[in-house]
Parts: C-alpha cells; sequence; structure tokens
C-alpha cells in the first residue's frame, strides 16, 4: 500500500493511491495516518478495503507529510561509509543519533526556508521508517516486523549551526520545514529490501547524490534494535537512517543552498519531492 496525507497544512486528511496511481479519500474510514492506524493490526484493516469503492480525490491537492502526529522524529548520522569519507570523519563504530523537531516536518513538496542569518544550509537524501509495532529491547532479528512502512526524507542540515556553533547536531537539523517526508508511506510488502535502494537528489537539474542504501554501515535492522536499547519506540516514530555521499559539505568547494532554488529527489519505489528554496 501507499498511504499519503492531503489538504492544507493543518488540515491533512488521509488516502491512499488506488491500484491505477490515483488517490481515493480515506477519511470516512480513520482519522488519520497515525497512530494506532500504523500498527500490524490496522494496516490489515485498511488492506482489506476495496480501494475502488472509495471517495476520489479530485484535482491536484497538496500532498502532506505521509504520518500525522509523529512523535519522536530520530536521525542517525554519519550512515553511508562513502558519506563519512567525504566529509572526513571516522567510520562510526556505534550509531550516532540526533533529533529533529517535529516543528521542522512539512510537505514533500513544500516549500524549505533558509534560516535568517544562514550561509551553510545543505541537502540530504535518506530513506525514512515508520514505526508500527512499538517496543523495547527489540532483538534486531524480529526488527523489521516493528516497521509500518517507507519513506523519503529530504534531511535539510544548516552546516554552520550543526558543527561550528557549539552544542549537539541538534541546532542545525531542527529548523522549521527541514523535514520534508513523502509523498507516500510504502508498506513493507512493496519493499521486499530497504538494504538495496537507489537514491538521489539534484539541485537546480544538477545531481549531486546518486546513492545506494547498500552502503549503509548499520542497516535498518540494526538501526531500529539499537534505538530501543535507549528509548521505547511508538506507533508513528520516524526514523531517518542516514544520506549517501553528494551533500554540500563533501563538494570541493562546499556548496550551499541559496534562496530561490529547486531540490529534486527520490528513492526508488518510494517517490519523489520538490521543495523550492525561500528566505525565513
Amino acid at each position: 500500500m501507499k498511504l499519503l496525507r492531503v489538504g492544507p497544512k493543518g488540515q491533512e486528511r488521509p488516502a491512499i493511491l488506488d491500484t491505477e496511481g490515483r488517490i481515493r479519500d480515506l477519511s470516512g474510514k480513520i482519522a488519520d495516518i497515525a497512530g494506532d492506524v500504523l500498527t500490524p493490526q490496522g494496516l490489515s484493516t485498511l488492506r482489506a478495503l476495496d480501494t475502488g469503492t472509495l471517495p476520489l480525490v479530485e484535482g491536484d491537492p497538496r500532498i502532506g507529510a505521509c504520518v500525522g502526529g509523529i512523535g519522536k522524529f530520530i536521525c542517525i548520522g554519519l550512515n553511508y561509509a562513502d558519506h563519512a569519507a567525504e566529509t572526513g570523519a571516522e567510520i562510526p563504530k556505534e550509531p550516532i543519533i540526533f533529533n529533529k523537531w517535529t516543528s521542522a516536518v512539512i510537505g514533500p513538496n513544500d516549500d524549505v526556508e533558509i534560516p535568517r542569518g544562514s550561509v551553510k544550509t545543505d541537502w540530504e537524501v535518506e530513506l525514512g521508517v515508520v514505526i508500527g509495532q512499538g517496543g523495547r529491547y527489540i532483538d534486531e532479528a524480529q526488527a523489521l516486523d516493528h516497521v509500518a512502512g517507507y519513506c523519503v526524507i529530504n534531511d535539510v542540515s544548516e552546516r554552520e549551526y550543526q558543527l561550528e556553533r557549539g552544542g549537539s547536531w541538534d541546532k542545525g537539523k531542527g529548523c522549521d520545514t527541514f523535514g520534508p517526508i513523502g509523498p507516500w508511506l510504502v508498506t513493507p510488502d512493496e519493499v521486499p529490501n530497504p538494504g538495496k535502494l537507489a537514491l538521489w537528489l539534484e539541485v537546480d537539474d544538477k545531481r549531486y547524490q546518486n546513492g545506494s542504501t547498500e552502503t549503509m554501515i548499520f542497516s535498518v535492522p540494526q538501526i531500529i534494535s539499537y534505538l530501543s536499547r535507549f528509548m521505547s519506540l511508538q506507533p508513528g516514530d520516524v526514523i531517518s537512517t542516514g544520506t549517501p555521499p553528494g551533500v554540500g559539505l563533501g563538494q570541493k568547494p562546499p556548496v550551499y543552498l541559496r534562496a530561490g532554488q529547486t531540490m529534486r529527489l527520490g528513492i526508488e519505489g518510494l517517490g519523489e519531492q520538490t521543495q523550492k528554496t525561500i528566505q525565513a
């Protein structure tokens, strides 16, 4: 299944793509793509629906983030060996964890704001993992059973705030609009191997990132199991799993975003995003 949320900001309603790629309204069946809807039982109920009987969503609606009511937005840093190399960083011995604030979440095609005073705003295409079955101390062998689905995330980052202003990475990661998510939440039956997906990103039609989740240092099951040692994972939590090489920071010389540019990014089988950059 490909689940999504459509409508104005703050008024998104749940929807599903039918077999012909048309958007069907789910608001008569569920309140949102969130919480218990994302559990195995909730997804099973949706899977049993005859999508052809659901109302069509007409026109070209805005697409919101594919998950509502996100509790935690957890990110993994330097999780691709080739990306670590381009930044000059050592290969992590354990996953590097940081957070994006949920106020950063926007739809996949919404504008991204360059923060006031920013000179080093950067891009990062990443595989997103949405938790369906919550838990603590999750065994790696069962970790994928806890996944509701996968999605595209742009981990927009301000490198000066992240690396040069003291404190944790969070300062440069959670600015408003720095978390485009979607367009769809794709359930695991359509993603047989999250460790073998092509992902890419372009700025103004120039391709900077062109990688594969095959070069991840820590796999999706490893990440879920690891995180669950330090926190309970709950339905609707979002995990952004790291980025391949080609970020602006890694260019020689570095290249950063400015207002008036266009980012396009996507992951094999999970859809594409397009964002315009504007000044905050």
